[in-house]
């Protein structure tokens, strides 16, 4: 079993910044991938951004250009840097983790408003 716990989100303007940061705990040694999904109200939670074992990063097209994921090992926690935020952006953003096993766990979810 993996425990994510989500911190950061909240409402910013349009063009500005937030940060998210995600801490695992418990079979840490499993896990491969880390990433960020989001969901808006009424659509399918959608992938953000990946980071794997070996610092290898992938993003959304909507995304490129504006976000980062980075990932810290020692401190078994993943981080998105979210920059020129925009009003789509608005959604829950949940945290994710796979396993060698390919199995998935989801952290609590945090919000993210940007305001026009």
């Amino acid at each position: 079993q993996v425990q994510l716990v989500e911190s950061g989100g909240g409402l910013v303007q349009a063009g500005g910044s937030l940060g998210l940061s995600c801490t695992a705990s418990g079979s840490i040694f499993a896990i491969n991938d880390m990433g960020w999904y989001r969901q808006a109200p009424g659509k399918q939670r959608e992938l953000v951004a990946v980071i794997t074992n070996g610092a290898s990063t992938n993003y959304a097209d909507s995304v490129k250009g504006r976000f980062t994921i980075s990932r810290d090992n020692a401190k078994n926690t993943v981080y998105l840097q979210m920059n020129s935020l925009k009003p789509e952006d608005t959604a829950v953003y949940y945290c994710n983790t796979k396993t060698r096993w390919n199995i998935n766990y989801w952290g609590q979810g945090t919000q993210v408003t940007v305001s026009s």
